[in-house]
């Protein structure tokens, strides 16, 4: 597998699409260079984070590390209970039990958010709640399911314990100064309380990226207008919008574009100036119409580092480098488009969030199957199939293949995930294992 550089090599040898005197929205038609999917993953790498900035912690949820966040203090700072009940010298205990239980007597209550009132000494001990500080003179905790109070001041302890039972020691979850996450991870929610409690209140994080988001097409109506012959709805645009936000990214929607070079130009030069990266969803093939390529080809400082890649669907997809930002060209079928953004969309704006290439370029959520129908692909190519994954009787998962070309939204919409078919099969046999990459 060629790396960032390179592919990027290969991106010099890439056709330059040309104007033809006749029609200058006309391009004459070329050939696709295609280049393996393994390669146009390894062109991703050669994209970086973004800068980075100080947020409150209540607001990173989803946002990527760009430093290691050491703990500030014990985690916790003081030796406390984790079950409601009586906190004891675990020696008082030791012959305890149901049928002979011990007596010890009651010196008073811990109270939460408060130091022990005393220490307890041999026969004594304290109420305690769940969290509670654990008393100078105590090592385990009772659960109040193994006592029963008396009115002579005196608890009846049932059970016999071990020296830390039901005890979290200070320093038990974290100790000061201990690399709690380390730069590079993504915060999930779990990870926000985490922060809070070894008092971090900010962390330095990785921008969100910019996207934004194009569409060409002079066929692209919007979703309340009837189509006439030859029209479609803008499937694309709400649906790439909806996920460029949902993997934290910030959309920037430039709307539908004519099939007219000069106004193919302007909105790149706006988005490039605003945003962080591109898409740009139809005219990225080789017919007299996809100017796409050419009109990319012709910006300052532009580079296409891959134009056609061996996989279906999305064979026509092209990346470029405009400027030092990616510009990813993505076909016009939905089916194709939203297939193309969740293989290589999806792990460019997360590079450009922050997360490391090893992580980025992973899928997030893979569950094991069996494929119930046999599919058929071309060796050479990535094969990519939709699936609906359903429960069988045995427990195990199944992935049924669905029907439909790579027009067809709403059978894509009805895809729990999808299987590859990797470039050295010709397809996969019915009862085969495979990998279903979750989807939403």
């Amino acid at each position: 597998m060629p790396g960032p550089r390179a592919a990027d090599e290969l991106g010099r040898k890439r056709t330059r699409v040309r104007r033809t005197a006749a029609d200058p929205h006309v391009q004459p038609p070329h050939r696709l260079a295609l280049v393996t999917a393994a390669e146009a993953r390894a062109v991703l790498q050669g994209f970086t984070a973004l800068g980075t900035e100080q947020i409150a912690v209540a607001e990173a949820a989803g946002r990527v590390l760009a430093r290691d966040v050491r703990a500030a203090l014990d985690l916790p700072h003081f030796t406390r209970s984790y079950m409601d009940g009586y906190a004891v010298n675990a020696s008082d205990t030791a012959l305890a039990s149901p049928a002979r239980p011990v007596q010890l007597h009651v010196v008073g209550t811990v109270e939460m958010g408060h130091p022990a009132p005393c220490r307890i000494r041999r026969g004594e001990t304290l109420r305690i709640p769940t969290g509670g500080m654990l008393p100078p003179g105590a090592d385990a905790v009772v659960m109040v399911e193994h006592t029963c109070e008396l009115d002579d001041g005196t608890v009846e302890i049932r059970h016999a314990a071990t020296v830390g039972e039901h005890v979290m020691r200070r320093g038990d979850d974290v100790r000061r100064g201990e690399v709690v996450f380390r730069r590079g991870r993504r915060l999930r929610p779990a990870d926000v309380g985490a922060l809070a409690g070894i008092g971090t209140s900010r962390v330095s994080v990785h921008r969100r990226p910019r996207a934004a988001l194009i569409a060409t097409g002079d066929e692209i109506v919007p979703p309340e207008v009837t189509p006439g012959p030859g029209q479609v709805r803008n499937v694309n645009q709400y649906a790439l919008r909806a996920l460029i936000a949902a993997e934290g990214a910030l959309p920037l929607d430039l709307g539908v574009l004519p099939d007219r070079r000069p106004v193919i130009a302007r909105a790149l030069a706006r988005a490039l100036r605003d945003a962080d990266a591109v898409f740009v969803s139809g005219g990225t093939s080789v017919g007299t119409r996809d100017l796409a390529p050419g009109v990319i080809a012709a910006l300052p400082r532009a580079r296409i580092l891959v134009h056609g890649i061996r996989i279906k669907p999305g064979k026509p997809t092209l990346v470029a480098r405009v400027a030092g930002k990616p510009i990813v060209g993505l076909p016009g079928n939905p089916t194709s488009a939203l297939v193309i953004f969740e293989l290589f969309g999806v792990p460019l704006l997360r590079l450009l969030g922050g997360e490391p290439p090893g992580r980025a370029l992973v899928p997030r959520r893979h569950v094991p199957a069996r494929l119930a129908a046999p599919v058929t692909s071309q060796a050479g190519r990535e094969d990519w199939i939709r699936v609906a994954v359903e429960d069988e009787a045995d427990g195990d998962l199944v992935a049924r293949p669905l029907r439909g070309g790579s027009g067809e939204i709403v059978s894509f919409a009805h895809a729990d995930g999808l299987v590859c078919v990797g470039p050295e099969s010709a397809g996969l046999e019915a009862g085969a294992r495979v990998s279903v990459r979750l989807l939403g």
